[in-house]
């Protein structure tokens, strides 16, 4: 197979057209947009039509439906999603024809050392809500900057930007070490949670992959220090580090924290090297203070202000899918929500509970066996924070079925959950069930969102 090294610095040197198999991907689309504003020339493919590729076709790609090996013809590249297999006929042809082919984490790895500035947020919980929040300080700054993001910005429109600044703010996932491909000059550990051990087999190798990660960080590191994972990792290596805290000490603390509303917050900030100044978070939940934390421990070191960092976390409403509210349905509030780990669902379900509402309905679905089997007991644990409970079957997404677990399980460890056997049956029993006075929020990082439209449609 045609494989450029990871870190082949002259990766698109003698490339002038890159083709992107998949290309209607959330992932894709701002590589596409980035490499396009930079002159290459884009072709792409993808099975179903939607938003993105209609995007794509307005910035003159040329966008085909449906994958062939015509398709790779005249292609000095050709990029490929994690989800495309192997035996994919246009990976096939591109190797057939002598042409590079190339995983796009590889790809975004390259993007990422194309800017002076690469700025990777990594860590188990926050990742996507942190990089919308640094995206946005410096978008409203002036920056201009580029962006790969895991979710929806609504400020820019989409899950990325091509800026013309010389700042570029990637997500960095820790799924199957692809955060390992970037290269940061600052980088961002938010947390190290119990994620993802189906395939690093332990906790342990999780933090030697955060380890890693970290050491790959030309300048600076910005960890949690009351996190006790990520500071584990921190003093095993000689970077430079700086530290944010609510608890503990840091180099940037929240302090003076209280909620103004219920399930928002507010708190001055300290800076060991900015005068202090006052944030007002306008979205819910404690957890945020962290992610604002390392969004204003970033962008002072950038040299925005404090009242900068203010201003953007004022105006920042949330990336799309967290805690998003989609509506109502009779008269009950429906909020969706991408957590699918217990730590996050606690978070999630914790803000919930602060906002006063008469009852919170969860309506979770499960996301992948491994993970339902291993953390089966903490599941349940959070999920009695609702006071109901609904569960739809296992998404079992990459892996095979396993009959040794199932949502049934789950359910008997929840007092009075209710089970259902479809996403549509969980929309229809919170039409019959919900009633004014009601928070209801749909749980998963599959297409539970979809349970929460159906909710809130007429009819």
């Amino acid at each position: 197979m045609n494989m450029f090294s990871d870190y082949d610095q002259r990766l698109l040197d003698h490339v002038k057209r890159i083709h992107f198999i998949g290309c209607g991907g959330s992932g894709m689309y701002p590589l596409i947009q980035i490499l396009a504003a930079k002159g290459y020339e884009i072709s792409g493919s993808d099975v179903l039509d939607g938003s993105t590729i209609r995007a794509e076709r307005e910035m003159g790609i040329k966008v085909t439906l449906g994958h062939s090996a015509d398709n790779v013809i005249g292609a000095d590249m050709v990029v490929y999603s994690a989800a495309i297999p192997k035996d994919n006929v246009e990976r096939a042809a591109a190797d057939s024809y002598g042409i590079p082919t190339i995983e796009r984490s590889v790809l975004l790895g390259y993007v990422s050392r194309l800017y002076k500035n690469s700025i990777c947020v990594s860590g188990t919980h926050g990742k996507t809500t942190t990089t919308a929040m640094i995206t946005t300080a410096l978008e409203l700054a002036g920056r201009d900057p580029s962006a790969v993001i895991g979710g929806k910005l609504p400020l820019i429109g989409g899950y990325g930007k091509a800026g013309k600044g010389d700042d570029i703010v990637v997500e960095a996932c820790e799924y199957a070490e692809t955060f390992l491909k970037l290269t940061p000059y600052l980088s961002v550990v938010l947390n190290i949670d119990n994620d993802h051990l189906d395939y690093y087999g332990s906790m342990g190798e999780l933090k030697f992959a955060f380890k890693r990660f970290s050491l790959m960080t030309q300048f600076m590191i910005f960890a949690n220090a009351d996190d006790k994972n990520t500071m584990d990792v921190m003093y095993t290596i000689q970077r430079r580090v700086r530290t944010f805290a609510i608890k503990n000490e840091g180099d940037y603390r929240a302090v003076n924290v209280q909620e103004y509303r219920p399930g928002f917050y507010e708190f001055d900030l300290e800076s060991w090297d900015h005068a202090g100044g006052h944030i007002k978070l306008a979205v819910p939940g404690y957890h945020n203070i962290y992610n604002a934390l390392a969004m204003c421990a970033v962008c002072l070191s950038m040299g925005l202000t404090v009242k900068q960092c203010a201003d953007a976390l004022a105006s920042f409403k949330g990336a799309c899918r967290r805690f998003e509210v989609y509506g109502e349905c009779n008269g009950a509030v429906v909020v969706d929500d991408y957590a699918h780990h217990p730590t996050e669902m606690r978070a999630t379900l914790t803000t919930a509970k602060e906002l006063g509402y008469k009852r919170l309905i969860a309506v979770h679905q499960p996301f992948t066996y491994s993970r339902t089997k291993m953390l089966l007991d903490d599941f349940a644990d959070v999920l009695k924070l609702a006071d109901i409970t609904v569960l739809t079957p296992i998404l079992g997404s990459r892996e095979p079925n396993d009959p040794t677990i199932n949502s049934a399980k789950l359910a008997a460890k929840v007092p009075d959950a209710v089970l259902v056997d479809s996403l549509e049956a969980a929309a229809q029993w919170v039409k019959e069930n919900a009633r004014e006075g009601d928070l209801v929020v749909t749980l998963g990082c599959g297409d539970i969102y979809k349970a929460a439209r159906m909710m809130v449609q007429e009819g």
